[in-house]
């Protein structure tokens, strides 16, 4: 079954050919009034493709449901499945990451948080700046929201510098119960230990060579490597510190989370905190 639009193509290419319209419709079985007729689907999509294209090329990395999601906060109120035929044939396709094979074996999946501020999860992350400059980013995600705590940016990030920033992460926040790392020099001094044990937090470590039981903050780093650090173009560390800044709010502020419904991290936090009665009390 050929659709109208092939049809009219073959008209547009018997006439091309030589043929005269109204023989081209007789010898394709086409009606003379469908060779004029204009979609009004095309007019009526086309303010939603060009805002997609818009959010596509601000946000490259999103898809089409994430962009689905700004699109009705300006308005545009559609389905799953009309932003998805409009994002196809606007070609505004993310490449898929190849993923790697991994061998199967036991892989315990540690126990999640059970409220807000239970459990922390922190981790390095490196890039580097044009200058050539190095720059070392610790990160603090909040497992149960996925809100990012914070980013500290420096050149070089010591044990001082870990206490200093979870310290000031509690004075704002409160204690969490658990500090989730693995078991980098950083992370398993005896400065920090003593410091966290100051502060009643216990520490939480992952086992050597396995990150995914590190699972949230390494899904952050992902994130914020794709979504940031591959994307800006850093001229020195000062501005480096800026961007990424502005990027870490625009992730708890604006981004939509698809493992929290969609949800900005703030949000979540705001939803959970007033409808939930259970105490944040738990043993990981």
């Amino acid at each position: 079954m050929v659709s109208a639009s092939v049809r009219r193509k073959g008209v547009e290419f018997a006439q091309e050919r030589g043929l005269s319209c109204r023989r081209a419709c007789a010898l394709l079985r086409v009606a003379r009034s469908s060779i004029s007729y204009v979609s009004r689907r095309i007019a009526k999509d086309a303010p939603v493709m060009a805002a997609m294209r818009e959010l596509s090329a601000q946000y490259p990395r999103y898809g089409y449901r994430r962009i689905l999601i700004f699109l009705r906060r300006k308005g545009f109120q559609m389905s799953v499945k009309r932003a998805h035929r409009l994002w196809r044939a606007a070609g505004l396709q993310v490449p898929r990451k190849r993923r790697r094979r991994r061998v199967a074996a036991s892989r315990p999946r540690p126990l999640p948080a059970s409220g807000p501020n239970h459990v922390w999860a922190y981790d390095f992350i490196f890039d580097y700046c044009a200058n050539g400059q190095r720059i070392k980013c610790l990160t603090v995600v909040d497992e149960w929201t996925r809100e990012c705590l914070s980013i500290d940016v420096g050149a070089s990030i010591r044990s001082r510098g870990v206490i200093d920033e979870i310290s000031r992460l509690i004075s704002l926040h409160g204690a969490p119960k658990y500090l989730r790392s693995d078991n980098g020099p950083e992370f398993v001094s005896m400065a920090i230990l003593k410091a966290l044990d100051e502060q009643g937090v216990d520490t939480a470590f992952i086992a050597p060579g396995k990150p995914w039981q590190n699972a949230t903050d390494e899904s952050f780093n992902g994130r914020f490597r794709d979504e940031c650090l591959n994307l800006e173009w850093f001229r020195n560390r000062q501005e480096a510190v800026t961007i990424i800044e502005n990027w870490r709010r625009h992730y708890n502020e604006v981004r939509p989370h698809s493992s929290l419904g969609y949800l900005t991290p703030i949000e979540y936090r705001s939803n959970y905190l007033s409808t939930s009665t259970q105490p944040r009390e738990a043993i990981l």
